[in-house]
C-alpha cells in the first residue's frame, strides 16, 4: 500500500466527520491560477496555429504553394510569357512531391461602370484549375464551368468589388486594358467571392484564359506562369525546400522562346506576411513561459500555506518515525492533485471558449488589419495534450523546492507549534 498516497488522499479529500480539508482562500487561488494559465496557454495556441491556418490557406488559395515564371518578369502583374510544353509537364509530373499544376495568365485592367471605376487584375484559369478554394468562399452563383462555350466572357468577382462598384451577379460590366491599342472587353458576371483577405479581394477578378491569352496576342501554348501544388502542404520548410529543387531544375531548362523558368514558394512571394506569421509564435512562447511561471509560483505559495497549516503533522509523522522523502512526497502528491483540479479546470474553460468562437465568433477582428474578420480557432488535441503534460510536469518540479522545507520542521518545535 502506497502510505503517502493514502495520506495525501486524506488531506485532499478531508475527513467525513469534520469535514476538514484543503480548502483555504490562498489554495483555491493556487487553483484557479493553474486553470487561468492553462486555459490562457490552450486559448493562445488554438488562436495562433487557427490564424496561421487560416492566413495560409487564404495566401495560398490566390498565389498556390510554388509558382514558376520567367526568370526575367517584374513584381507587376503583366508577366513575361513562357511556353507550358509537354517536356514541361512531364518534368512536373515526374516529380512526386507535386500533387497538382495549373496554368495562369494575369492582367491588369480598369473596371468602368456608369458611376465608379476601379482598377483590377484580371486572373486567367484553365481547364485543370484547382476552384476548390473558390469554392468554399462563394457567397452568390456559381464558379466558371469548364467547356462552357461562353464562359470566355464571364467572370468572378469579389463581393467587396460588386459593393464599390454596384454590382450583382448576372450583371455585367466593361473592362479597359491599358496597352497599346486600348482594348475592351465586356463581362457577365457568373460568380462573387469572398475570402475575407482584402488585400486580394479588392484586386483579382477571375476569368478565362482564352480571353487573356487573345488580348495578349499569344500563342495557345503561352501563359504567364505555371501554379504547383505539393502533396505535403501544412509543411512550409518543406515547400521551401521542393521551391528550390525546382528552382534548380527550371535553370536549367528553356522554353521554345529562350526563358528560363524561375520557381518560388509562397513565402518568397509573400515574405512580409510570413515573417508576421512567424513572429505570433515568438507571442504564444512569450505568453506560455508567463502563464507557467504565473501557475507555478501560485501552486508555490498555495503548497506552502499547506506545509504551514499541517506542521503538527509534520513533526507526529517524524516522531513516528517518517523520513523527510516519504513526507515531501505527501505534499507533492497533493500538489499533483490540487494541480491536476485547476488542469480539469481550464481545459474546461478553453475548450468552451474556443467552441463558441468556433461556432458563434463572438470576437470580431478588422480584415483589413487582420486579414480575417474573426478570431479563428484550430482545434490540435497534440497541441492541447502536449500543453497539459508540460503544465503537470514544470509545475511538479517547481513543488520540489518548497517540499524541501520539511526538513527543516523537528518534532520538538512542531508540537508546540499553533
Amino acid at each position: 500500500m502506497n502510505t503517502e498516497l493514502f495520506i495525501a488522499k486524506r488531506i485532499y479529500k478531508g475527513d467525513k466527520r469534520n469535514g476538514k480539508r484543503v480548502s483555504s482562500p490562498a489554495i483555491r487561488i493556487a487553483i484557479a491560477g493553474v486553470a487561468l494559465g492553462l486555459a490562457v496557454m490552450i486559448i493562445s495556441v488554438c488562436i495562433i496555429v487557427g490564424f496561421k491556418k487560416e492566413i495560409r490557406t487564404k495566401v495560398t488559395g490566390f498565389e498556390s504553394h510554388i509558382r514558376i515564371t520567367a526568370f526575367e518578369h517584374t513584381s507587376s502583374y503583366e508577366h513575361t510569357p513562357i511556353v507550358f510544353s509537354d517536356t514541361l509537364a512531364a518534368m512536373l509530373a515526374a516529380n512526386p512531391e507535386i500533387r497538382h499544376v495549373q496554368k495562369f495568365i494575369t492582367k491588369p485592367g480598369i473596371i468602368k461602370t456608369d458611376d465608379d471605376f476601379m482598377g483590377v487584375v484580371l486572373k486567367g484559369t484553365s481547364e485543370e484549375f484547382d476552384w476548390d478554394f473558390f469554392g468554399k468562399n462563394m457567397q452568390e452563383g456559381t464558379v466558371i464551368q469548364s467547356g462552357d462555350t461562353a464562359a470566355g466572357n464571364r467572370a468572378i468577382i469579389s463581393k467587396e468589388i460588386a459593393d464599390r462598384l454596384r454590382l450583382k451577379t448576372g450583371d455585367s460590366f466593361t473592362c479597359y486594358f491599358v496597352q497599346e491599342p486600348v482594348r475592351v472587353r465586356r463581362f457577365e458576371i457568373t460568380g462573387i467571392y469572398s475570402t475575407g483577405f482584402e488585400s486580394y479581394d479588392h484586386l483579382f477578378v477571375i476569368v478565362e484564359n482564352e480571353v487573356l491569352s487573345t488580348l495578349n496576342g499569344w500563342d495557345a501554348d503561352m501563359v504567364s506562369g505555371i501554379e504547383v501544388s505539393v502533396r505535403d502542404y501544412g509543411n512550409l520548410d518543406r515547400i521551401a525546400e521542393i521551391a528550390q529543387d525546382l528552382f534548380f531544375e527550371m535553370a536549367s531548362y528553356r522554353d521554345r522562346l529562350g526563358n528560363t523558368l524561375y520557381a518560388r514558394s509562397v513565402r518568397d512571394i509573400n515574405p512580409m506576411i510570413f515573417s508576421w506569421l512567424n513572429l505570433l509564435d515568438m507571442n504564444v512562447w512569450v505568453i506560455i513561459i508567463l502563464m507557467t511561471v504565473v501557475s507555478g509560483f501560485t501552486m508555490i505559495s498555495g503548497l506552502l500555506i499547506i506545509i504551514l497549516e499541517r506542521t503538527n503533522m509534520i513533526g507526529m509523522l517524524k516522531s513516528m518515525g517518517a523520513r523527510d522523502f516519504s513526507i515531501r512526497k505527501i505534499f507533492l502528491y497533493l500538489s499533483a492533485f490540487l494541480i491536476g483540479q485547476g488542469m480539469c479546470w481550464g481545459n474546461i474553460i478553453a475548450l468552451a471558449f474556443c467552441f463558441i468562437q468556433d461556432r458563434y465568433q463572438p470576437f470580431k477582428l478588422d480584415p483589413s488589419t487582420y486579414y480575417l474578420p474573426a478570431v479563428p480557432v484550430d482545434f490540435n488535441p497534440l497541441y492541447i495534450v502536449l500543453l497539459n503534460v508540460g503544465t503537470l510536469t514544470v509545475s511538479l518540479l517547481m513543488m520540489t523546492a518548497p517540499s524541501c522545507l520539511v526538513a527543516r520542521i523537528t518534532p520538538a518545535k512542531s508540537i508546540r507549534f499553533e
